[in-house]
């Protein structure tokens, strides 16, 4: 078998019981249909030859019990096929959501957010549709076809021969066909994951796209994914369509061999016209069975395409992984060391040879060029990415040492970008502590200065903030993530820009809210306002990706540095602004 067919079928092991039963069912369905074109030779002779009234009048009862039979076991082994079937794509399902959000940061800049959606919807759906077709036609066409195969031989094993001989004929063309269909269907979804970026794209960027009217741009972006999807999807349609008409052509010639020397049989006395017409009843039904394997088999191939894809991203390996003995963790004390770290994307060198020490509670500030390599370093502390050079080390521990459960627990992030989920406000709040009682999501909003805002709300707490918290001011959104971070309660902190897209107002009273934050806490600061640090322990002056001063502000203000320079420009733009102002 297929390796990854192979693969796909282990999901449908636990859910053997099911399987079982339906394999049961089918049994008794396709056994029917070989009884009953058993049962039509006796039957037209004890009728026409021996005038048997008798049989002909029970025959219309005989017909209903054995259909209400044959529907009840079909309803069952549908039901239990099609339910084994949707347990094991819900298995798979859970089991990539689990791998995808377990993958290191590395992977998702690889992969684009609507290509990882295509792979949980797309093609688990294809997966799913050709899964249970396989395994509802499985037992019954192939316990029918049998079945059905041994009344024609029974009958007449010389007029079998015919039948059977063409039968493995369609094989190689079949074969041939699926591989086809397989491939078109992953190019097809390949395709279509694209589109879904699109959509992706074009959805959470709306407001950029309607700003700079690109509706027609974007339009025919979709317009031109959406044709190369319909030019591949073409191929997988006429494949599939090819399959069928191939096969009955090859049948076709083993028909008109029964036809005639059957024929020729009754009419020179070897055989009768009620024999003739039960062999010829069995052969037209033994082809629908087969036919339908045939199709059956078409859906395996391009589930098999979706399954090569799924199975693709299941197998994806991760860079950040946890060594043997990892060190536990209960809290550290906050004390943080990058010992000579350089990293890389790639061939890009980012960061060279970065030392610096942060002693617990210190705030260390992160100022430099965009592009120098801030929002990196402090992105290696929680190992979103590894090292490439050097070593970063909690209470002397190297971070690659401590268990990644452990470690997580020891920091908290606050970004620019305010990332909230389209759910209640507390919940929002709980990502920091997912048990957290009610109290304690109150306590931590009311240290963020969000408590009153949240209760103006019209449910409160329990107000659905919308996608990605669109209900919410800048400022609102920002103090949420700030009330998340401190019930998370973590013994260090980063504060990425937290509040570089804020106007004066929001930004004050989310630095006021900040300020709660960093107490007690060692805290890696990234400003783009100079005046937001000016009260660090020790200011790292970045550029480059190497530090090129560090020190108090006081220290460095009088050095005619980088920092002396920036903090000129800044201050002198902001003289101006408000002489401007003054003056309007």
């Amino acid at each position: 078998m297929n390796p990854i067919l192979k693969r796909t079928f282990a999901y449908f092991v636990p859910y053997w019981k099911l399987i079982a039963l339906s394999a049961i069912c089918s049994a008794i369905v396709g056994g029917m249909d070989g009884a009953f074109a058993w049962l039509i030779e006796p039957v037209l002779k004890k009728i026409f030859s021996g005038k048997d009234t008798g049989i002909f009048v029970m025959i219309p009862f005989g017909i209903v019990a054995l259909f209400a039979i044959r529907g009840v076991a079909r309803f069952t082994y549908d039901v239990t096929i099609k339910l084994a079937g949707q347990k094991a794509v819900q298995d798979l399902s859970n089991e990539i959501y689990a791998s995808t959000v377990r993958q290191d940061m590395a992977f998702f800049n690889r992969k684009s957010t609507g290509e990882l959606m295509s792979h949980a919807t797309n093609d688990l759906s294809t997966m799913q549709q050709g899964i249970a077709n396989v395994l509802v036609g499985l037992f019954r066409d192939v316990l029918s076809a049998f079945s059905l195969l041994g009344v024609i031989f029974y009958r007449n094993w010389q007029l079998a021969i015919f039948t059977f001989v063409v039968i493995p004929l369609t094989a190689y063309p079949a074969q041939l066909i699926g591989k086809k269909i397989k491939n078109a269907s992953g190019r097809s979804l390949s395709i279509m994951g694209g589109m879904t970026a699109i959509l992706q794209e074009t959805f959470s960027g709306i407001k950029v796209i309607k700003a700079f009217g690109l509706e027609r741009l974007a339009t025919e972006r979709f317009r031109t994914a959406n044709l190369q999807y319909l030019h591949q999807f073409q191929k997988f349609i006429k494949y599939e369509s090819l399959a069928m008409p191939v096969s009955e052509t090859i049948i076709s010639f083993g028909i008109a061999g029964v036809v005639y020397f059957g024929g020729s049989q009754v009419m020179s006395g070897r055989m009768t016209a009620s024999e003739f017409f039960s062999f010829i009843a069995a052969m037209v039904m033994v082809f629908t069975p087969i036919k339908k394997l045939q199709s059956s088999y078409n859906s395996l191939q391009r589930s098999a395409g979706a399954a090569e894809r799924v199975f693709k991203l299941l197998d994806e390996k991760r860079s950040i992984v946890e060594r043997p003995g990892a060190v536990t963790f209960q809290r550290s004390s906050g004390m943080v060391e990058f010992r000579d770290v350089s990293f890389s994307y790639g061939d890009e060198p980012v960061l060279q040879h970065v030392s610096l020490t942060a002693r617990t509670n210190q705030m260390i500030a992160l100022v430099g060029p965009s592009g120098g390599g801030k929002s990196t370093l402090v992105s290696l502390l929680p190992r979103f990415y590894d090292v490439t050079g050097g070593a970063i080390l909690i209470d002397g521990h190297d971070i690659r040492d401590i268990s990644l459960d452990s470690l997580v627990v020891q920091i908290a992030l606050v970004d620019q970008e305010t990332t909230l989920f389209h759910e209640s406000i507390a919940n929002n709040i709980r990502y920091g502590k997912p048990d957290a009682t009610m109290d304690e999501v109150i306590d931590a909003a009311t240290a963020a200065f969000a408590h009153d805002f949240i209760m103006q709300l019209p449910q409160g707490y329990d107000t659905s903030i919308g996608d990605r918290g669109v209900r919410l001011s800048g400022g609102q959104r920002q103090r949420i993530c700030i009330a998340r971070a401190l019930l998370k309660n973590a013994p260090i902190l980063i504060l990425d820009e937290a509040t570089s897209a804020l106007d004066t107002e929001s930004e004050q009273m989310v630095q006021k809210a900040l300020d709660n934050l960093m107490m007690n806490r060692t805290t890696f600061v990234i400003a783009h306002r100079l005046s937001t640090v000016l009260h660090a322990d020790n200011i790292i002056v970045l550029e480059g990706g190497r530090i090129v001063e560090q020190g108090r502000h006081d220290e460095l203000i009088v050095n005619d540095g980088l920092y002396n320079r920036l903090h000129s420009l800044q201050f002198s733009d902001q003289e101006t602004d408000s002489a401007l102002e003054i003056h309007a």
